[in-house]
């Protein structure tokens, strides 16, 4: 929260309001700040920001410009990304797994041989790695396409909807229900916002027609918008 106003916050009056409607409204007031985002990424020391913070932040205003105002979902997108970006977590159902699954057949094909606990924690990994492959690296689904003939990109699309939708109706996803739900019918939308802090931030070096198409296609069907 002092990071946030002092990146806000350009007179010391300011910043006293700003810290001030924090303690009285939330946090949430300085996060859904339309001028933190831009004002994290100019940051000389990026370094100050949490992964959390800095995560949460971006995906919150790409997700609001594309019209998904909810804070959880937001919340367990950036910590689905600071998770499996750590080793081969993105490869495991769990943190300590033994198995790994490489391809998202493997996990429909766990899926229909597991049950309770296990079968929805597939369900939900399902979900989970179809964002992160499609969200973080959208320019590698479509050079295996061309090159090897992989599946397109509205197929992993639908693969993660499917698996975000049946772990939400899991009779174990409890208080994550809501959370799963809005993630299994916004995944084109999560996929978008995570494509655009990639394109930005990940390989902002990296050119191909493909990427062109895939940038041209999302804008013309959704394009930005102020929430």
């Amino acid at each position: 929260m002092r990071l946030a106003v002092e990146l806000l916050g350009h007179s010391e009056a300011e910043r006293h309001r700003l810290a001030q409607r924090a303690m009285e409204a939330g946090p949430d007031t300085l996060w859904d700040d339309p001028r933190l985002m831009p004002a994290l990424l100019a940051s000389r020391d990026l370094g100050r920001p949490s992964p959390a913070l800095f995560f949460y932040v971006v995906l919150r205003r790409l997700l609001l410009e594309l019209g998904v105002d909810d804070a959880g979902v937001t919340d367990y997108s950036a910590a689905m990304v600071l998770a499996f970006g750590r080793g081969d977590r993105a490869y495991r159902i769990g943190e300590h797994d033994e198995n790994r699954y490489d391809y998202l057949v493997e996990l429909v094909e766990e899926a229909s041989r597991a049950a309770g606990e296990r079968q929805f924690r597939v369900r939900m990994h399902l979900g989970n790695f179809s964002l992160w492959l499609t969200g973080i690296f959208p320019d590698y689904i479509a050079t295996r396409r061309t090159r090897k003939g992989g599946p397109s990109l509205p197929w992993y699309e639908a693969m993660g909807r499917a698996g975000f939708l049946t772990a939400s109706d899991h009779r174990l996803a409890g208080g994550l229900r809501p959370v799963l739900r809005t993630a299994g019918r916004h995944f084109v939308e999560l996929r978008v916002a995570l494509n655009r802090l990639s394109d930005l931030l990940m390989f902002p070096e990296h050119s191909s027609p493909d990427r062109l198409m895939r940038q041209v296609a999302d804008e013309f069907h959704h394009g930005r918008r102020v929430a």
